[in-house]
């Protein structure tokens, strides 16, 4: 069951958003190029999380993180772009067993960010669904690493998910702080 801050989150907003830009999404394509389009759309949704933080003007700390984390993405976004215009894949190659993968890693994120308890403070709820939403990415580039064929995309999925467990430290350690857990 939702509480009543989960109903008028913002931030909890944007991750349906992102979820249902997902959900709509063709899935027509080899595992790159599916890998591609779905991490510049859970890419876009980070991006508009991290809007709502920096609109909150918050923690100095938490505010920088953000920035970096939104410029390395939209690098990030520009170069799944650009693969996607040079990798045309060929009709009808989809791999339905990544594709259930990929699902699966989504729905996983869903329901973690559901039984979260949001306080309404930006800062806080984007640490907390955000370390769900970098999970969920560092498992779909496992999978483009371990099933895609293409080098290039293997290599950036490599760097998104070191770049994301980094983060997810980062705000692990920003979350226990801020609690007073040590």
């Amino acid at each position: 069951m939702k509480t009543p801050v989960q109903h008028d989150n913002k931030m909890m907003e944007a991750m349906h958003a992102m979820m249902q830009e997902m959900s709509n999404a063709s899935l027509h394509g080899d595992p790159d190029n599916h890998f591609a389009r779905m991490m510049q759309l859970h890419h876009a949704g980070a991006l508009n999380m991290g809007n709502l933080v920096l609109e909150h003007n918050g923690d100095p700390a938490m505010t920088e993180m953000v920035k970096t984390m939104m410029q390395k993405q939209k690098e990030e976004i520009a170069a799944l772009q650009l693969f996607l215009n040079n990798h045309r894949p060929m009709p009808h190659t989809e791999h339905a067993g990544f594709n259930t993968e990929m699902k699966k890693a989504m729905d996983k994120m869903d329901l973690l960010a559901e039984q979260e308890n949001l306080t309404g403070d930006p800062d806080e709820d984007f640490a907390t669904l955000m370390m769900h939403h970098h999970q969920a990415a560092i498992e779909m580039a496992d999978l483009v690493i371990g099933q895609g064929a293409d080098p290039d995309i293997k290599k950036m999925a490599g760097r998104i998910k070191t770049d994301q467990e980094a983060e997810i430290q980062w705000l692990q350690k920003w979350l226990n702080e801020r609690r007073g857990i040590h």
